[in-house]
């Protein structure tokens, strides 16, 4: 990961490889935001008219580099796109910032050092636009090459640290800004590399491995279940779901006892299928290639556990991961299999592809027993999500206005995108079974709510829930962009981070 470092020093003064800075579209104009004023004297002021000729125009994203030719201790300068400018009493808001942050270190990847006055734009250096610049210089310099061999040349590791001109470097709050940031964003790593291995090298007990190792070594207690501690328990959902495979499944509780002793617990459910073929239900090659990542969301529980004991975040939390692999093959579920869940439901399968509800809600119920303050499950769970909201946003749905809201703003303030999506009453019907007490898939219109309205039923009553379907954002299936990488991005680590302090504080 990029460390990140603050210094006082006059950018034109670091000595670093490259100066970033930000620039921005002003009609049809390119303005230098603030920050960059010491090295446009350093150029003797030609610093925009430069950048104009070298083609650019302040769009976000977009990065120029020039030459400094001595003026400056660095030999180049980065100028890295912000959009529009803000108007009179307007700012560049801290998504944009962390956007461009992470842009212009994408750009630099193989740079051993580089400087920065992003966290200036405002001009008024506010420890929220330093917390954008910091987030998005350590997640944009992210980079897995861990099964790169002959082509790990052409494949550039990330920036190696990265200096932040702030007025006062030696400032207790402005350094812990910069502090947890750079824990948020090793979460966010963390994640990505889970999400990034191949599915032949995370089985279910390595992922229950994962979480020992991290979240154990961060102070949390851990306790695996195997096959027959769930079959001993009766968890009929994870167990039918992983039936089909050689490797078997796995339920991991994850504690971190950071609140008062005896305050009920957060409880944060992951769906951790480590990798998803349909099952006999099987899924077309194509949709098959990136099913490796169809255990984000117990990815995200592991590293948001990880984060908050790290950060001895004050709050009791429970982290579960529902784990098994969805295998074809002789042993598997059928399509008419009917299963007893953990708590006794009965469900027909009717498609052995909508699997990551079956897992969930077994994980849904035992953490019911322990009388919750709130459950949020994390699940990578429908291709309808993706119809709706598209690969970049996340639906949020649940039982609770006020707890969904907090999720939303929590979501806002860590940069990640979600909407508010309904659980219609009316779509519940669709779920009934003619010899069950459920069946797992109900009308495709309207799929990933349908899917929602089946994890209701598991919910014990009176119990705040939230249900975040992250399969269209925790994976990039296109281009980098910003600081968001191709291939597993973390989300929703920093919601879930953001969210769970903000309650504790």
């Amino acid at each position: 990961m990029t460390r990140l470092s603050l210094t006082s020093t006059p950018l034109n003064q670091v000595a670093a490889d490259a100066l970033v800075i930000g620039v921005a579209r002003k009609g049809r104009s390119l303005v230098v935001a603030p920050g960059a004023e010491a090295v446009d004297k350093a150029l003797k002021k030609r610093l925009e008219s430069t950048l104009h000729a070298l083609g650019a125009t302040g769009r976000a994203g977009e990065v120029t580099r020039l030459a400094t030719l001595g003026a400056t201790e660095a030999p180049a300068v980065v100028a890295v796109g912000l959009g529009d400018a803000p108007g009179r009493g307007e700012r560049y808001d801290a998504e944009a910032i962390r956007r461009a942050a992470g842009a212009a270190v994408r750009q630099l990847a193989g740079t051993r050092r580089v400087a920065t006055s992003l966290a200036a734009v405002n001009g008024d250096g506010s420890l929220e636009d330093l917390r954008a610049v910091s987030e998005g210089i350590a997640l944009g310099g992210y980079a897995f090459r861990t099964y790169r061999v002959a082509s790990k040349a052409d494949h550039r590791a990330g920036v190696g640290s990265a200096a932040i001109v702030v007025k006062d470097a030696k400032d207790k709050d402005t350094k812990a800004v910069v502090d947890r940031a750079a824990v948020i964003a090793e979460a966010v790593e963390r994640c990505r590399d889970l999400v990034n291995t191949p599915a032949a090298d995370l089985h279910p007990a390595d992922l229950a491995a994962a979480a020992v190792e991290l979240c154990g070594g961060a102070g949390c207690a851990v306790e695996v279940l195997d096959e027959k501690a769930l079959a001993n328990g009766g968890f009929g959902g994870i167990l039918g779901v992983g039936q089909g495979a050689a490797h078997p499944p796995r339920l991991v509780r994850i504690e971190h006892a950071g609140g008062r002793a005896g305050s009920p617990a957060v409880h944060l459910v992951g769906k951790g299928i480590t990798f998803d073929t349909g099952g006999l239900s099987l899924k077309p090659a194509t949709a098959m290639e990136w099913m490796k990542a169809d255990m984000g969301g117990a990815a995200s529980v592991i590293t948001t556990l990880w984060a908050l004991a790290t950060l001895n975040v004050p709050i009791n939390v429970v982290g579960w991961l529902a784990s098994a692999e969805n295998m074809p093959s002789g042993t598997a579920i059928r399509p008419s299999d009917v299963l007893t869940m953990y708590g006794g439901k009965t469900v027909e399968v009717l498609n052995t592809d909508a699997e990551g509800r079956l897992v969930m809600a077994d994980a849904i119920v035992r953490a019911g027993e322990e009388k919750p303050a709130a459950i949020v499950d994390i699940a990578t769970l429908t291709g309808a999500a993706l119809v709706a909201l598209g690969s970049r946003l996340y639906g949020v749905m649940g039982n609770d206005e006020d707890l969904s809201q907090e999720i939303l703003g929590a979501a806002g303030r860590a940069g990640e995108q979600c909407w508010p999506m309904p659980l219609p009453e009316e779509l519940r019907k669709s779920l009934d079974s003619d010899i069950a007490d459920i069946s797992n898939i109900g009308d495709r219109n309207g799929g990933m709510l349908t899917a929602g309205l089946f994890l209701k039923e598991f919910v014990p009553g009176g119990v705040p829930w939230a249900h975040l379907d992250v399969a269209g954002p925790a994976w990039n299936e296109g281009d980098a962009f910003g600081y968001t990488p191709k291939g597993g991005t973390g989300v929703p680590v920093r919601t879930l981070v953001e969210w769970l302090s903000s309650r504790a504080g």
